[in-house]
């Protein structure tokens, strides 16, 4: 959860609002739309539509934007998350991705969830500072953190800041395990920390590939890696004896769901230990923004694959159940369960992912032995 709240005084106190023609598909981004931020009173309406495109659709460039928190772990209270610790050194992601349920988060920032979220990031350059804090807290009692719960830490910026590389070298100098979460072969250069990690079973990596069609993970993904390269960068970290969990996520009735036992199996063959899958869930501003996306993408099954989504959540596009938000129920969700189920024991029975050690946790990074 994002407690931040919204200085207007950085951020900007209007939204957009605008529309891409449908004839028009906004190439190079995932959202075709700038959703009002619900938590603004004052936004952009497209009295003249074509004035209002020029506002939006030319201003294409990426903007940072700084943050200096007090703390950088932030605890999870959702009994449905296997992890309970996460970092998130980014908010906001160029990747694009539609279905990100991490847009809604960019509104506590005073930004749209629509295209803000994939253009306007909020990075944190003293990450690594602060976990070394939290590391140092008396009592400390180490847990598997994740990285990220919320947006990629391997997200294209990362190639240029490295507050993900510097906050693995904090990994690495406690010996505390850790668990990575991404859809960007980037992972590839901090190759040289995640093996030196791997020896100690500190360190698992969950690589997502929820397609091997370049058509769909264009329009759903538009600035990420193809999945075929995903899949050589979970061969190349087996082969480095680094833990790779294949995420399916999301899978989307109707777009993606047929490719689950060729996904399994990829992964499979390049040597996942693991395999887990959500279904996609359209929470908040995101409904409207997939709603907008899908019928400019796809027109000719947009009604069908909506259809879908909702007998998945009680006739909803909006699910904040526990424990069925990212499962779904009903027939449409049961048989992709069984679909996952049944592949999984085909092509990956019998494998597990070593557990994470706990053991080799070196309070003050090793700073007091050093003494002797």
């Amino acid at each position: 959860m994002c407690n931040h709240a919204i200085d207007t005084n950085i951020f900007s106190i209007l939204a957009f609002v605008t529309y891409v023609d449908n004839n028009d598909f906004f190439k190079g981004r995932g959202a075709q739309v700038n959703t009002h931020n619900k938590f603004l009173k004052s936004k952009y309406v497209a009295d003249h539509e074509e004035g209002i495109d020029e506002i939006m659709l030319e201003d294409t460039a990426t903007q940072l934007f700084e943050e200096h928190p007090k703390n950088i772990v932030s605890k999870s209270n959702s009994p449905d998350l296997p992890f309970m610790l996460s970092i998130n050194p980014y908010q906001g992601c160029e990747h694009g991705c539609l279905y990100c349920y991490a847009r809604n988060a960019h509104e506590y920032y005073g930004f749209s969830p629509g295209l803000d979220f994939e253009r306007k990031i909020i990075v944190k350059r003293n990450a690594a500072e602060l976990l070394e804090k939290f590391f140092n807290k008396k009592g400390y009692i180490p847990e598997t953190i994740m990285m990220s719960g919320n947006t990629d830490c391997y997200q294209p910026i990362e190639r240029k800041l490295k507050i993900t590389r510097s906050l693995l070298e904090v990994f690495l100098k406690y010996k505390h395990p850790v668990s990575l979460i991404s859809k960007n072969n980037l992972i590839i250069r901090d190759i040289d920390i995640l093996s030196e990690m791997a020896k100690l079973d500190l360190v698992h990596v969950a690589v997502t590939v929820n397609s091997l069609n370049e058509n769909l993970r264009q329009k759903l993904e538009p600035r990420t890696v193809t999945g075929q390269s995903r899949i050589r960068l979970i061969s190349k970290l087996t082969e480095l004896n680094i833990p790779v969990r294949l995420m399916c996520a999301p899978i989307i009735p109707g777009l993606n769901s047929d490719e689950i036992p060729a996904l399994i199996k990829a992964a499979a063959d390049a040597g996942a230990s693991a395999a887990n899958f959500t279904l996609v869930r359209l929470n908040g501003a995101i409904a409207e923004i997939f709603k907008d996306w899908i019928y400019k993408a796809f027109p000719d099954r947009a009604d069908k694959v909506l259809h879908m989504i909702a007998s998945c959540h009680e006739g909803k596009l909006n699910d904040s159940r526990w424990g069925k938000r990212m499962t779904g129920d009903g027939k449409v969700a049961e048989s992709i369960h069984q679909l996952f189920r049944i592949s999984v024991n085909r092509f990956m029975k019998g494998r597990l992912m070593k557990p994470l050690s706990m053991n080799h946790f070196t309070p003050s990074g090793g700073k007091q032995l050093d003494l002797f």
